[in-house]
């Protein structure tokens, strides 16, 4: 039965699982299981990210030599768009 949601119950979720695909009752209890270990270290909207070093790139994706840090831009707004452009 789905919950105030409107979202069906986990055991609803665990039956559809295992009749549309190969994986087992236990293996989607072990999967969901992870998942939720994984939520406890997975950053929110709004929490601070974590400091990280990135390479100023020149045309061609060649590194300049240059770095920056996200720390040294405290305080000003930063836009990271992590992707593949090619």
């Amino acid at each position: 039965m789905a919950d105030a949601t409107g979202r069906p119950s986990y055991e609803e979720r665990r039956a559809l699982a295992v009749k549309i695909s190969d994986i087992t009752a236990e293996e989607f209890d072990a999967l969901q299981d992870f998942y939720k270990e994984r939520r406890k270290t997975v950053l929110n909207v709004g929490d601070d990210a974590p400091d990280f070093t990135a390479d100023y790139l020149k045309r061609g994706r060649k590194r300049t030599g240059e770095t920056m840090q996200l720390s040294e831009m405290k305080g000003k707004p930063v836009g990271i768009i992590f992707g593949s452009y090619t």
